[in-house]
């Protein structure tokens, strides 16, 4: 089921944001970013049939996005995909500005070793699209099958699901929903230390009488998460979201996010509190500790997630 959309609000291209030293952006309505520095990715080109290669420009002292235990953080390799997925939509496939793009997964898998947060050789992103699907002569979603490359060498594969619908079908689809805002307080944050934060509005988790489960705090002033008004809450929150629960179990041990796969059931929607409990870890042979985590909201499950991660040394 689809359940997460991300939608350009204007159908006219909003102003470009204040560029900064790494290499040109994108455009950043391409992205439905409204601050260039958000926007990772700095060219594209065809290279055949629904393939492409997308030139990436990671993020420079951002607050957010900052490295881990040395390395690039993964929701920068997860940002990166849903960026790419949106721009080839829109400059392939001719969406058109003011759709809004709906996402059934999203999975990563990362080599750490190869990618060093001060890393700040050139990279790219090598695009096959398959199962393009079109309603008539309209686009209307696609698979994207990614290889994040530098130095000639794989550091990183990712694959999302999408499709699209203009603005009309999207507010009948959401009925009711369709213009909801955020009506609850939000809750107090675990301590940011817990999940590997230092500022409490990058916190997503409140604690709960279960060590195993939280209440997820849609902060939306942080505007890294929250870039335009959402009617629910985004995709991206509940990935990060997985990464902050799998911190909090693993507690003293530090923790590398090397692999995820996460499946959006049903919208994560404003108006109750959206629950996200997590298994205890389990260790395989290889040393590579593995977690489930899930979110239910009103007794129905939202989304579910898998997640691997290493032990990183001090």
């Amino acid at each position: 089921m689809l359940i997460t959309s991300y939608a350009n609000e204007n159908a006219q291209r909003p102003p470009v944001g204040v560029s900064d030293a790494r290499p040109p952006a994108v455009p950043n309505w391409l992205v439905h970013r409204p601050d260039t520095s958000e926007v990772f990715l700095s060219a594209w080109k065809r290279t055949a049939p629904d393939r492409f290669d997308v030139t990436v420009r990671w993020p420079e002292n951002h607050p957010f996005h900052t490295g881990l235990h040395g390395f690039r953080s993964p929701a920068v390799i997860a940002e990166a995909i849903r960026q790419t997925g949106i721009l080839l939509s829109h400059a392939e496939y001719d969406v058109p500005l003011g759709h809004h793009f709906l996402m059934s997964d999203l999975q990563y898998r990362i080599n750490p070793e190869l990618l060093a947060a001060d890393d700040d050789s050139p990279m790219h992103i090598d695009v096959t699209c398959t199962n393009v699907n079109r309603r008539g002569t309209r686009f209307s979603g696609m698979v994207c099958h990614m290889d994040v490359i530098q130095s000639g060498r794989v550091i990183a594969t990712g694959d999302g699901s999408m499709t699209c619908t203009s603005p009309g079908a999207y507010r009948r689809m959401r009925g009711e929903y369709a213009d909801a805002r955020p009506v609850l307080p939000v809750p107090e944050p675990v301590h940011p230390s817990l999940v590997l934060r230092t500022d409490p509005s990058h916190v997503l988790l409140a604690p709960t009488m279960d060590p195993l489960c939280w209440t997820l705090r849609p902060y939306t002033t942080n505007t890294t998460l929250f870039a335009h008004k959402n009617d629910h809450v985004p995709g991206m929150v509940l990935l990060e979201a997985t990464h902050q629960a799998a911190f909090a179990v693993a507690g003293t041990t530090r923790l590398y996010p090397v692999a995820l796969r996460l499946a959006f059931e049903r919208y994560v929607e404003f108006h109750s509190p959206c629950l996200i409990q997590a298994q205890p870890m389990a260790r395989s042979r290889d040393n590579t500790l593995s977690l489930s985590v899930t979110g239910h909201q009103s007794g129905q499950r939202v989304f579910d997630a898998h997640l691997e991660a290493i032990p990183v040394s001090s």
